[in-house]
């Protein structure tokens, strides 16, 4: 298994395993080095969204690289304030105008019950989501998903969808391994998706995994990524450090065994638990 290897989604797209995250990644010269530190290592998974408010210098980084644009896979995702059919639409076109690109790997919903609709998010979502399907008729995008979403979500979605999302994008790592949204993806054939697989930092510093890395002759992160590989999740590090950008690529060399990945499955709460979509004042 490398860098490029590829998981399959339940619409025959092939996605890169590993993909690169831009969460919290500052506009400009930063976010547009670390995507191109990314690309330069290996990398051919960029993950952004409109919220990062980054795209344009994901775009430029592409664009930069010397990397076929056509050997990388590109994600977006719609921001709350856009839910809706014509919304999505416009949220979709400005995206694909600030990455400075014609269509989009991979599309999600980023949150599923924003604080603006919660009385109607059901209905917010449907329509953006035909919005999303018809975006996929048009090559606009490849392949459509979700991020963030709970069981109930995903049931409300399917009442009205014709297809199934490909993706499920959530806070997963040790700390919290949502088991229900694991389960209810499952039964749709939904790949996950972990952002934050670090913990957002706060698993760094964890005994259990410092002694589990030291035993493999790795770094913490460098487990904590290979822990969510063995669970057949799809890990988004990110970094804008030259070196960890290099590190977190490192990760194929090394498996941890039953016994070590039921150490870190205990760790449940210790970097915090996802945030519940229901409750989020956002």
């Amino acid at each position: 298994m490398n860098l490029t290897d590829t998981y399959l989604l339940n619409n025959g797209v092939k996605i890169p395993v590993v993909g690169f995250g831009t969460w919290q990644t500052p506009d400009g010269d930063v976010a547009k080095h670390a995507v191109k530190t990314a690309l330069n290592v290996g990398y051919r998974h960029i993950d952004t969204a409109a919220a990062y408010g980054n795209e344009e210098s994901v775009g430029q980084a592409i664009k930069e690289s010397g990397v076929d644009r056509n050997d990388i896979f590109l994600t977006s995702k719609l921001w709350n304030a856009d839910h809706g059919y014509a919304e999505t639409k416009a949220a979709l076109d400005l995206s694909l105008q600030k990455l400075g690109t014609d269509y989009l790997d991979l599309y999600l919903i980023h949150w599923p019950n924003p604080q603006a609709f919660r009385n109607e998010w059901q209905e917010r979502n449907a329509d953006s989501w035909r919005a999303m399907e018809e975006a996929l008729k048009e090559g606009k995008v490849r392949a459509i998903g979700i991020s963030n979403f709970r069981r109930q979500h995903i049931d409300a979605l399917l009442k009205t969808a014709t297809v199934v999302p490909a993706v499920n994008q959530n806070y997963l790592n040790p700390s919290d391994l949502q088991e229900d949204v694991l389960a209810a993806n499952a039964e749709h054939g939904i790949l996950n998706e972990a952002y934050s697989p670090l913990g957002t930092g706060r698993l760094l510093q964890n005994e259990t995994v410092k002694q589990i890395a030291a035993a493999h002759g790795v770094s913490v992160p460098q487990v904590l990524l290979r822990w969510s590989l063995q669970h057949g999740f799809l890990p988004l590090p990110k970094s804008t450090h030259d070196e960890y950008i290099k590190a977190n690529a490192e990760i194929f060399n090394f498996t941890l065994s039953n016994q070590e990945l039921q150490l870190l499955d205990g760790l449940r709460g210790v970097a915090g638990l996802a945030t519940n979509p229901d409750q989020a004042e956002f």
